[in-house]
């Protein structure tokens, strides 16, 4: 076992007494960015972005987390990319986040064929003789590393990070020799771990498509394989059991438009997953207006849908009374013949989706409404309301069991997750040595 020396760094400990403790800006050859082109006006005046495939991709985050196989890229012309020769990538950079949520976040240019250039946003790292820079990145991935950057982020409102920020911040330095082990036994260990992720996500998200297809079978042909069908002649609704029955909405839903006079009752919000739920239990949720008063009141079974944007299906039923956004519709369902939640599965199935993105008012993101007179001419084919209870019922019980695989998919990436990181701040500390077998 290797001699051990205190560090002197809390966030690092013990490394091996013949590493280097230093911070980032030793190790640095270049620390440039987007801004570093020009004033913000002269960057105004010379930068200019393309929507569809010009001389050069703008490099941006969301771009680079899905390793730039999008196809929302944002691209510019040879005279911007000459303008924006500072910051020029090859492949290889180390690329840091500055702003916002995600400040702190080491990414690694990947070498990909073509001309690109650093977007706004990002901090180049190019690394000098003291540090393979591969290796910079595992130690940006590093527990101590984030820590410390964000400390350093939450000094403003929002999350930021600048030069001396990052130059800053404290590392262990091995040699050159060893870091290329360390680098290269964890591209192999980090290799295999990616793998086994990857194929838990695919489980999972053969999972939600089977709690999708079960939910669809249920919902548009019941419960019995043998039951005798007819087709219904309307495209959205397609083959269904011959002793159901159709209905325009109009004849199931009345819209509720009560509005509350305290605002204080439960405040409710919508989302595409979870239907609807206390807004406090949204992590995400936008800024809360000041008076609730005048919000709309919702009931317990009523159906409560989000009419912008409603191709997201950001619609359901509701278990708990209180108030929800002015902006939203809410519907009592006439549960002689319906129940919310049978509509909030049936609505939400891939066809009854496409016939509410083709009947929306309004043109663009942001701009698509659904109201209630377009709502109420759809049609449903529905059972008997004893049978529609037990579609109902079958429906939550396999749900359960297949979010309870879902749940248990997700905590072994979770498991996956903390192995990696515990991995790669034990090898860049120098608490492990790289095996000499591997």
């Amino acid at each position: 076992m290797r001699e051990m020396k205190d560090s002197g760094i809390e966030w690092i400990g013990e490394i091996p007494k013949d590493w280097e403790r230093g911070c980032i800006k030793n190790i640095l050859e270049v620390l440039t960015d987007y801004t570093a082109n020009g004033s913000f006006a002269d960057l105004a005046k010379n930068v200019h972005y393309l929507d569809n495939d010009g001389f050069a991709r703008l490099v941006r985050l969301t771009d680079l987390r899905l390793d730039l196989s999008n196809d929302d890229g944002v691209y510019v012309g040879e005279k911007t990319y000459n303008y924006l020769a500072k910051s020029s990538l090859f492949g290889g950079e180390i690329l840091v986040a500055n702003v916002g949520a995600y400040a702190g976040l080491f990414c690694e240019m990947p070498p990909k064929e073509g001309r690109f250039t650093l977007g706004p946003n990002m901090f180049l790292l190019r690394t000098n003789k003291r540090m393979i820079q591969h290796y910079l990145f595992y130690l940006g991935q590093a527990k101590f590393v984030k820590e410390q950057l964000a400390q350093k982020a939450i000094s403003s409102a929002q999350p930021k990070l600048n030069k001396t920020d990052l130059k800053t911040v404290f590392i262990a330095i091995p040699s050159i020799a060893e870091q290329q082990q360390i680098a290269d036994y964890l591209d192999t260990k980090c290799s295999e771990i990616d793998a086994t992720a990857e194929d838990i996500q695919k489980e999972i998200s053969l999972l939600e498509e089977y709690k999708k297809s079960v939910i669809t079978e249920a919902v548009t042909k019941g419960l019995n394989p043998d039951a005798e069908m007819k087709d219904s002649g309307i495209e959205y609704i397609g083959i269904t059991p011959i002793h159901w029955n159709k209905y325009r909405l109009k004849y199931i839903l009345l819209e509720r438009n009560i509005r509350t006079t305290t605002g204080e009752e439960m405040l409710l919000s919508v989302s595409q997953y979870k239907g609807v739920v206390p807004s406090k239990d949204i992590n995400n949720r936008t800024m809360q207006a000041n008076s609730l008063i005048g919000y709309k009141i919702v009931k317990k079974d009523d159906l409560v849908f989000n009419k912008l944007n409603p191709g997201l299906a950001r619609f359901g039923n509701s278990e708990f009374d209180g108030i929800t956004s002015p902006d939203f519709s809410v519907y009592i369902v006439d549960d002689k013949k319906c129940t919310a939640k049978f509509l909030q599965h049936l609505l939400k199935t891939y066809k009854y989706v496409a016939k509410i993105k083709g009947d929306c008012t309004g043109v663009g993101d942001g701009f698509a409404r659904l109201y209630s007179e377009q709502l109420y001419r759809f049609v449903v084919s529905l059972p008997p309301i004893e049978e529609l209870h037990s579609i109902v019922a079958y429906i939550d019980s396999k749900s359960s069991e297949i979010d309870a695989l879902i749940a248990d998919k997700k905590r072994q990436l979770d498991i996956l997750a903390d192995y990696k990181k515990s991995l790669i701040y034990e090898y860049v500390t120098g608490k492990k040595e790289v095996p000499v077998n591997e």
